[in-house]
Formats: C-alpha cells, structure tokens, sequence
C-alpha cells in the first residue's frame, strides 16, 4: 500500500468559458490517461490569478479570453498522491483565437462540449471539480473580480 504524502495546497486557477451552449475544455494526458478539463494550471511567481487564467487558458486552447467574474474558490485533495490544490475558477469571454497556435505539452486538443456531453464524459474528468465549476456557473455563480485583493 503507497502512503499518501500530504503538502501545501498548490494555487492553481481555471476558466470556465461558453460560447452557443457549449463548453471550453481541454483533452490532456495525464498518469492515468488522457483526461477531461477547463483550461487550467498552476500560478506562477509574480503573477495574478486573473493573469494567469488568462495565459493558461491561452496556452493549452489558443483562445484569448477576457475574465468577467469569479466563480468560486475549491480546495481538492487528489485521494491517489494526497496533494491538494486550491482552484480559483473564472467565467471568461471568448476575445481571440489563434488556430495555429502551438498548444502546451501535454494537451491533446482543446475542445467545446454541451452540458450533456461533459456529463457523459464524467468518468474522464481530470478531478470532480471540472463538473463541480461548471455545475455552479450554470447556478449563476458570480463573484466580481475586485472581490480579489492582490498585493
């Protein structure tokens, strides 16, 4: 049996993006195979979380987004390593595209799936909170982005 190593959360950020009734996401592959997620990552130094949402959804999608509102702050532990991430998702509009536009290591494709289809893909999300966030953007869930105060 493997012990489980508990660490610091890791800050990572996440844009929920939607444009006729279907949803930005990203095909990456990961330990346990290609997986399901928004366009996500980890912060970086000297960074704001809005910034980075918007560079990561940049690189793994070739989208230019432009962040509207916050929809909710996550903590998930991942039950196979232990670690824990904390996840600061952002609705986000659509205000570029650049098609040619080499995509990070490691993502397969960007992709737009309806509701329906990220339900029937549900045993291929990266985490429970790729449906999570999405499940409370649907909600309505809006937060304004002054909410953040970053020093």
């Amino acid at each position: 049996m493997r012990e489980i190593q508990l660490s610091r959360p890791a800050a990572t950020v996440a844009t929920i993006v939607v444009r006729d009734g279907a949803f930005l996401l990203v095909e990456e592959e990961t330990r346990a195979g290609v997986r399901l997620n928004q366009p996500a990552g980890h912060l970086e130094a000297g960074e704001t979380l809005v910034d980075a949402a918007v560079r990561e959804t940049l690189e793994e999608t070739g989208y230019r987004v432009a962040p509207t509102a916050l929809v909710g702050i996550y903590r998930w532990q991942a039950p196979e390593t232990g670690a824990t991430f904390l996840r600061f998702a952002f609705s986000g509009e659509v205000v570029a595209h650049d098609p040619q536009r080499v995509l990070d290591d490691g993502i397969v494709r960007a992709l737009w799936l309806t509701y329906d289809e990220l339900i029937v893909r549900q045993g291929i999300h990266r985490s429970p909170l790729v449906l999570r966030c999405v499940d409370d953007y649907r909600a309505g869930l809006r937060r304004p982005l002054d909410l953040i105060t970053e020093m």
